[in-house]
């Protein structure tokens, strides 16, 4: 283990979650300036700086209880990271961790560890590392299933591929990849694949030439669940960088039309560039600048998707940082935003038309309630639900989703 460390690796990471916790940065964006620091860093060192940080700020409550105080400087990340390394030890009998003896390491002592990990861990709430809100709100909302999906959030996302059926099929992209040294495994009969150990495959030229998207699996049922069909006119509302677009570009096999829609201008220049390089024709991208840009497509849809702003806790083993970023007074505007967004978008559709209004989220008053909350009014009235999903993280080990299928009747 010991051969592991390095003085400038855990530098890094100690300056990464300063950056994090410190200066309020996000850790997606924190650790690629990092890795842009160290260029002359192995795939092995780039990995340790990365997954070291990201399990760092998973465990974070539980790591600084362990320290007891509040981490501030520099020095105090130094000895987080020791204590993320002695974890094992601390927490089970048989496990041995070594720490470089270095002097940032010389105050963490194992057995005052051990003693105070005993007492902590009978918490739920900093044994697996989320604010006390977050605890009593998950645990209200999905009761018996909070303790398993809270573990299963704690567990490192896998690496998804989304085949892009409009240049390539799976077999040939899994073949292409494995010329380039990535190798994957189908992830049941979609176009999907994932990764058997984790790389950097947005260098391959399998990515260059637009073969594939990184989408998680969950993420990669909310389109097919829409069921656009070539020559139809589609609506993706909240486009964002425009994962979903993509794959409706694909279903829809280039024909027909697909808008994408969002309040952000730059993430919808980002998905022209995507686009570009998927070889998605058929997509128009629009900035909503103000109401008069969705009024324009009332009535005109024959499918709308709805992916809602939302609280992300679906992602969190995507996004750890963002447990300790969102507060209960976030997530009661994001469930405004979301009925808003219900009650005015749902005009673009056309009679006989359908849309999914689709989270990342796992909370029920983000989902269901909200469904039925639009159901049940007047807006609502010229729809019927005909299906829904719910996904948590622990069913099948990917993103915790939530989409529900709505046909306009008149």
């Amino acid at each position: 283990m010991q051969n592991k460390f390095h003085p400038l690796l855990v530098r890094a990471v100690a300056q990464a979650l300063h950056a994090i916790f410190i200066e309020n940065r996000y850790a997606d964006k924190v650790i690629e300036t990092a890795l842009r620091q160290n260029p002359k860093a192995g795939s092995r060192d780039r990995a340790f700086i990365a997954e070291t940080t990201y399990d760092i700020v998973r465990y974070y409550r539980l790591y600084v209880e362990l320290l007891g105080r509040t981490p501030q400087t520099e020095s105090d990340f130094w000895e987080l990271t020791g204590i993320h390394f002695l974890v094992p030890a601390v927490s089970s009998a048989s496990a041995s961790v070594a720490l470089p003896d270095w002097k940032e390491f010389k105050s963490l002592n194992l057995n005052i560890l051990k003693e105070k990990y005993a007492q902590i861990k009978q918490n739920r709430a900093s044994r697996e590392s989320i604010p006390d809100w977050l605890d009593e709100l998950g645990s209200r909302e999905l009761g018996a299933h909070w303790e398993e999906t809270l573990s299963a959030l704690n567990r490192p996302a896998q690496v998804v591929l989304r085949t892009n059926l409009l240049k390539t099929d799976r077999r040939s992209l899994q073949q292409a990849l494995r010329d380039e040294g990535v190798d994957t495994q189908a992830a049941g009969e979609s176009a999907a694949l994932l990764l058997t150990r984790r790389q950097n495959v947005f260098q391959t030229k399998a990515f260059k030439k637009g073969l594939f998207e990184v989408q998680d699996f969950s993420s990669q049922l909310v389109a097919p669940f829409l069921a656009p069909e070539p020559g139809m006119r589609v609506v993706d509302a909240c486009a964002g960088g425009g994962g979903k677009t993509l794959h409706l570009a694909a279903l829809l096999q280039n024909k027909g039309s697909l808008i994408a829609l969002d309040t952000f201008a730059w993430k919808l220049d980002e998905l022209r560039l995507r686009a570009r390089r998927a070889g998605a024709g058929n997509v128009e991208t629009r900035p909503i600048e103000n109401r008069k840009v969705i009024k324009r497509l009332y009535g005109s849809a024959d499918r709308l998707l709805l992916d809602v702003p939302c609280s992300g806790l679906g992602v969190l083993r995507r996004n750890p940082d963002a447990k300790w970023k969102l507060t209960p007074e976030a997530i009661e505007k994001l469930r405004v935003t979301q009925q808003e967004i219900l009650q005015d978008y749902n005009r673009i559709v056309k009679p006989g038309g359908r849309m999914v209004y689709a989270t990342c989220s796992i909370l029920p008053s983000e989902n269901e309630g909200q469904v039925s909350r639009f159901l049940e009014s007047e807006a609502g009235k010229n729809f019927v639900l005909l299906d829904e999903k719910r996904i948590l993280p622990q069913d099948a080990g990917f993103d915790g989703f939530y989409m529900a299928l709505l046909e306009k009747v008149s």
